[in-house]
């Protein structure tokens, strides 16, 4: 009788301890995940611009936006800028315009990055842009992609500014719920060719987080 109890005791034993062994497995394989959709997302975004481009737009925000955008204009590659000065904008005045070039300054409304796109797209519109580089920092790249997409049909391209690295985990923070409302509930301006690959980027990531997810509890329950 003793001698079966303790087989009992002892397999029980071995089958918690497999239990918590396949959990802790489970929450590897989810935080590798996240960080690997995070930094895609976030972090290392596809990035570059051709020679030239109908006009380069700067979005309100940290970083030296400003800055980047000028050096673009400056090097002729885009004979206008646009600069949101927003919440959060570079906090100046509208900056001069360099020579050859026209500048447009406006404070977007809803002051964010739907706003902004919003105003950009009416640009677009009634100046006949067929490309558009987006000045944003790396955390904010891919919703304003597909915020500026659903408004703009034409090419899009994004170059970054650099962040403090203090200010990431707030901005990737941030990134993820601003990300979540984008896609969810601002759906309001007009569909654009860019939103169809972010959806599949974003819904891919989404994709492997849910299997990670589903795995975990089947190695649970197990």
């Amino acid at each position: 009788m003793n001698s079966r109890a303790g087989r009992d005791v002892g397999g029980q034993r071995r089958r918690f301890s497999r239990g918590w062994r396949r959990a802790l497995a489970a929450a590897v394989v989810l935080v590798v995940a996240f960080g690997l959709v995070t930094a895609r997302l976030f972090v290392w975004p596809a990035q570059g611009m051709p020679a030239r481009v109908s006009a380069v737009a700067v979005l309100a925000g940290p970083g030296d936006r400003l800055a980047v955008a000028l050096r673009l204009v400056q090097e002729h590659r885009a004979p206008l800028l646009v600069v949101s000065q927003g919440w959060e904008g570079y906090g100046g005045p509208c900056p001069p315009a360099p020579p050859g070039v026209k500048v447009i300054c406006f404070d977007p409304d809803p002051g964010n990055t739907r706003g902004e796109a919003e105003f950009i797209g009416r640009l677009a519109q009634r100046y006949h842009w067929t490309s558009v580089a987006l000045v944003t920092t790396r955390a904010q790249d891919t919703r304003a992609r597909i915020l500026m997409g659903r408004c703009f049909g034409g090419s899009l391209y994004v170059i970054t500014a650099s962040l403090p690295w203090d200010s990431w985990p707030y901005q990737i923070a941030y990134g993820w719920g601003a990300l979540l409302k984008a896609l969810v509930l601002y759906r309001s301006c007009l569909a654009g060719h860019q939103v169809a690959p972010l959806f599949r980027t974003v819904m891919t990531g989404t994709a492997a987080a849910l299997c990670a997810v589903s795995w975990a509890e089947v190695a649970w329950r197990g």
